[in-house]
């Protein structure tokens, strides 16, 4: 079947562990020590599901589930696990309920980009020139992974180089006085409703402006406090490379009649739906929404980019009933989505060509496409991050409990302070994929992702035929 992928983390690796040869009460003991062993590398691979492992029953799997979901530390909770070769629901409580979703909105945003952009989608941001004038304009395409680095190389790997710009512009042989900033690729506001704007030192986000270095980050970490005008220092920072006063730039409009003089384009759409999903970039989120809006007719706009995602998925069949979106990354603790749209949506990722419930011998590979699978959804599936490998999901599934696991579930994530939700699939013992979308709300942060994990672990270890 074409859910096959399972990716196998070698998570005991140590290559990057330092291991003591001996510690006091082993001497004290008169304990003999051995050699330390060789260091492991990790080494993923990838094995295609059995299309002959059991069925998994309904009873079985709810019996299973029994005494994790009953924790406490769950908060409100809800969910639906699915047979991913039948499409059966084969365990659900509330999968119905519009609740908080945090991050997991992003497998929307990404399915509806599947469903109306072309995988090498590039944006572009472009320099104009003013007729008869020395003002350089900068236009914003919607491409917040441009760097700056010297050596140009950013946060994002295949990020595109202000560098490159500089020298294009050099090549012209002109020489310009100013800069206009023309931001006019977005409409609305930079924030959405639910955000909180202390979140822009913390490091979650910036304002969602048409053209950014490094996500608007200030520094190279993950969360390294952003900067409240990103489109601004872009500007400015330009203005420097050329040798031109950064004070001589400001936000403006291009002519109608300007002149094109350089340009740079983002990497393909495929790379930076990894990134988004891998890494739970919301700046990248916002920026791809957008993209999904102008290929739709949509206004560019939190609002339009919002509904531009629903108005995918519903064209694809998909039922939105109950779903509220003030954004396309999940920041929003007004945003609701039921647990239902989310697993129908991995559920039919994790489908074969034919549609969920379609068994198949196919097999998906790493870096499926539409046109390999005949699916235009199973690319999600190499989008999520990895239990105890990869993106948000690279520290979880270590505990004793819960590492049987590591390397066998790929799913997002979703954490914030009201909210942790996680939505994908996992192989159980039987060698049966299974898809799910998990949500507690209204619990504490810590102690509701490791309840959410012991339930996956739970599903993993689960031979439930």
């Amino acid at each position: 079947m074409s859910v096959g992928l399972v990716v196998v983390v070698a998570v005991a690796a140590a290559a990057a562990v330092r291991f003591k040869p001996w510690t006091e009460e082993f001497r004290h003991h008169g304990l003999k020590i051995t050699a330390a062993p060789a260091p492991v590398a990790p080494s993923p691979q990838v094995a295609a599901a059995s299309p002959n492992a059991p069925e998994p029953s309904s009873q079985g799997l709810t019996s299973a589930l029994a005494p994790v979901i009953a924790s406490p530390d769950l908060g409100a909770f809800s969910g639906v696990v699915t047979d991913a070769a039948t499409g059966a629901a084969l365990w659900s409580s509330g999968q119905d309920k519009p609740v908080i979703p945090a991050s997991t909105t992003k497998i929307l945003t990404s399915a509806a980009a599947l469903l109306v952009l072309p995988a090498d989608h590039r944006v572009t941001t472009r320099v104009v020139a003013a007729p008869e004038e020395n003002e350089l304009v900068l236009i914003g395409g919607g491409d917040p992974t441009l760097t700056a680095n010297p050596d140009g190389k950013g946060y994002y790997p295949d990020g595109p180089k202000l560098s490159d710009l500089v020298s294009r512009i050099r090549a012209t042989g002109r020489t310009f006085g100013s800069i206009v900033v023309d931001n006019s690729a977005y409409t609305g506001p930079t924030q959405a409703p639910g955000w909180d704007p202390a979140d822009i030192a913390g490091g979650s986000w910036a304002p969602i402006e048409p053209v950014m270095l490094e996500g608007g980050r200030l520094g190279s970490a993950e969360y390294a406090p952003r900067t409240p005008t990103p489109a601004l220092d872009v500007g400015r920072r330009l203005a420097q490379q050329l040798g031109m006063d950064p004070a001589k730039v400001h936000v403006g409009k291009a002519p109608a009649d300007a002149t094109p003089v350089a340009q740079v384009q983002s990497a393909p759409l495929w790379e930076r739906l990894t990134q988004m999903m891998t890494d739970s970039d919301d700046v990248v989120a916002e920026s791809i929404g957008r993209e999904v809006a102008a290929a739709t007719g949509a206004q560019p706009s939190f609002a339009g980019a919002a509904q531009a995602v629903l108005t995918a998925l519903n064209a694809a069949g998909f039922d939105t009933s109950g779903v509220v979106l003030h954004d396309t990354s999940g920041l929003s603790t007004d945003d609701r989505i039921p647990a239902r749209l989310l697993n129908k949506i991995i559920a039919e990722a994790a489908a074969g060509p034919q549609g969920a419930g379609q068994n198949t011998t196919e097999s998906a590979t790493v870096g499926a496409t539409s046109a390999s699978t005949g699916n235009p959804l199973a690319p999600l599936l190499d989008y999520l991050p990895v239990g105890a490998g990869t993106g948000s999901l690279a520290y979880r599934y270590t505990t004793p409990r819960d590492k049987v696991a590591a390397g066998w579930v790929r799913a997002k994530t979703g954490t914030l302070s009201v909210s942790s939700a996680l939505a994908g699939y996992v192989l159980d013992d039987d060698g049966r994929v299974l898809t799910f979308a998990l949500m507690s709300n209204g619990g504490s942060t810590d102690p509701s992702r490791l309840a959410l994990d012991a339930v996956v672990a739970t599903l993993r270890n689960c031979g439930c035929s």
